[in-house]
């Protein structure tokens, strides 16, 4: 989720640098909710303090 959401915000960057205001936007709005969407996901992830057993 993180890694997409650094894709994402990598791509606005680049569409900014492009002068592209509207990919640009949108792209960095995409990455912020993917951002934020992967941080609650680990942090549910620490609070429950589940993790994988290998066998």
């Amino acid at each position: 989720m993180l890694y997409y959401a650094l894709v994402f915000l990598i791509v606005g960057l680049i569409a900014g640098a492009l002068n592209l205001a509207g990919v640009s936007a949108v792209a960095v709005q995409i990455s912020w909710v993917l951002f934020i969407i992967g941080v609650v996901l680990v942090a549910i992830h620490v609070v429950t303090g589940r993790s994988t057993k290998v066998v």
